[in-house]
C-alpha cells in the first residue's frame, strides 16, 4: 500500500508540474544534469534527521534562498539535496521553460531568478493545494510538501561570453562553470546553468550498518543496481577507499586501508560519472565543486544513484523536449563510526576545538551517537554541543 500511495504522489507531481508546458519536438537541445543527495546513516543503516540546512553558508550572496535560514528549525529532513545544476547545449540559440517538482521535499536557493510554488498533501484524499511562499507558521513536515521551481524564457546563447556575476571571496559554486555548455539567460541574468538546492524526506537507495568488528554492511533497497558505490576514510590527512563497483543487492566491506592518493580516487569518480553520461568536462567539474567535501575529515559512502531514482525524486520538464538528457547525481551517506566518535570524544575532553570543527555539520549526529552510546556523557556531551552548534 505504501507503494501505491508513493507512486500516486509521484505521479500527481509530475502532472502537477507538466500542466503549464505546451507539446513540443524534440530538436537539437541536450541537457545535462548533476548533484548530490547528502544523508547520515543512523545505527540501522538508515538515514536520520540531522541539520540538513546547516552547515556555514558556502554560496554567493546574489544565490535566491527565500529567507529559509531564517526559519530552517521548522523543517525536519533526512536528505540534503545540493547544487543541482542544469546544462544546456544547443547549436543555435533557442528559447526554453524548466520545471522541477520535489515531492517530500523544498527548493531552498536557486539563480537565476524563478517562479517558485510550494504544495501540501491533503490528510484526507491525498490532493495538493497551493501554499502561500512565506512558510512561517505552517506546522508541518517535509513528507506532505511539493516543493516546484520553474525558469520561464531561458535563452540559449552558444557562442557568446556574457558577464557572468562573481564575488570577491570564494565559493564552490564557480567550479561548476567549467564546462562547454551553452550561456543561458533569464531576464537580464546570465549564467553557465541552471542551479538549485533543497531539503527533503525522502527513501534513499542505499542503507550503510556498522557491524562490531568495523566492516559496513551495504544494502541496495532499490528496485535498480546502483552502478558505483565508494567506501571513502579520511584520518588526519591519511585517505583510503574501496571501490565496490555496481550493486545489485547487498555487499560487506572492510574498512579501506589508508595507503590511497586523492588522484586515484577523482580518477575512478570521474570515470564512473562519465560512464553515467556526464560529459569529461562536467564531471571534473563536479569533483572539483565538491573535492572539499567528499574527502573531508571521516568515513562515508559516495555512490551513483539509478536514473529512475532521479526521476522519481525530481520529476523534470523541459521544453523543447531535449533529443538527449543526462541527469547524475551522487549520493553521500555519512557514517559515524568508532573512530570518528573516539577523535571527538578526545577532543572534547582536550578542549581542542580545531580537531572538531574538522566535522563540520556532521557534528550534531555524531555527538547524540556519542550520548547514546556513553550515557554517563550525556550531560558533557549537551553542554560541548551547545558551545559549539551555534557555529555551524
Amino acid at each position: 500500500m505504501k507503494g501505491i500511495i508513493s507512486a500516486l504522489v509521484i505521479a500527481t507531481a509530475a502532472l502537477l508540474i507538466a500542466a503549464d508546458f505546451r507539446t513540443a519536438q524534440p530538436g537539437d537541445l541536450t541537457v545535462h544534469e548533476w548533484g548530490t543527495f547528502t544523508s547520515v546513516a543512523g545505527q540501522d543503516g538508515s538515514a536520520i534527521e540531522w541539520d540538513a540546512l546547516g552547515g556555514k553558508d558556502d554560496l554567493p550572496k546574489f544565490v535566491n534562498d527565500f529567507g529559509y535560514r531564517g526559519f530552517k528549525w521548522r523543517l525536519t529532513g533526512t536528505v540534503r539535496m545540493e547544487t543541482p545544476v542544469m546544462y544546456f547545449y544547443s547549436p543555435r540559440e533557442l528559447d526554453a521553460s524548466v520545471k522541477v517538482a520535489f515531492p517530500q521535499g523544498l527548493i531552498t536557493e536557486w539563480y537565476p531568478r524563478a517562479e517558485y510554488e510550494v504544495f501540501q498533501r491533503s490528510r484526507l484524499d491525498g490532493s495538493l493545494r497551493r501554499l502561500e511562499t512565506n512558510l512561517n507558521g505552517i506546522d508541518t513536515t517535509l513528507r506532505s510538501l511539493t516543493g516546484a521551481i520553474e525558469w520561464r524564457n531561458i535563452k540559449v546563447q552558444p557562442d557568446t561570453s556574457p558577464a557572468l556575476p562573481v564575488e570577491n571571496h570564494p565559493s564552490r559554486y564557480y567550479a561548476a562553470r567549467g564546462t562547454d555548455a551553452a550561456p543561458i539567460a533569464v531576464g537580464d541574468q546570465h549564467e553557465k546553468f541552471l542551479f538549485y538546492r533543497g531539503v527533503g524526506r525522502f527513501p534513499i537507495p542505499l542503507t550503510a550498518r556498522l557491524s562490531g568488528d568495523g566492516k559496513v554492511l551495504i544494502e541496495n533497497r532499490g528496485a535498480d543496481p546502483v552502478p558505483s558505490v565508494i567506501l571513502f576514510e579520511n584520518r588526519g590527512g591519511r585517505l583510503g577507499y574501496r571501490n565496490a563497483g555496481a550493486l545489485q543487492d547487498s555487499v560487506t566491506l572492510d574498512p579501506p586501508l589508508l595507503d590511497s592518493a586523492l588522484p586515484m580516487l577523482r580518477h575512478d569518480l570521474e570515470t564512473a560519472l562519465i560512464a553515467q553520461g556526464l560529459f569529461p568536462k562536467e564531471a571534473r567539474a563536479m569533483v572539483e565543486t565538491w573535492r572539499d567535501s567528499w574527502f573531508e575529515e571521516g568515513s562515508r559512502l559516495i555512490y551513483i544513484v539509478p536514473s529512475r531514482a532521479i526521476d522519481a525524486i525530481l520529476p523534470l520538464q523541459v521544453d523543447p523536449l531535449p533529443s538527449q538528457t543526462a541527469r547524475v547525481f551522487v549520493g553521500r551517506i555519512e557514517l559515524v563510526t568508532p573512530e570518528t566518535m573516539h577523535a571527538v570524544e578526545q577532543a572534547m575532553a582536550a578542549g581542542n576545538r580545531s580537531t572538531v570543527e574538522r566535522y563540520g555539520r556532521f557534528l550534531d549526529p555524531i555527538l547524540q551517537r556519542i550520548s547514546a552510546e556513553s550515557p554517563l556523557q550525556a550531560s558533557q556531551v549537551e553542554q560541548f554541543r551547545q558551545s559549539l552548534l551555534p557555529h555551524y
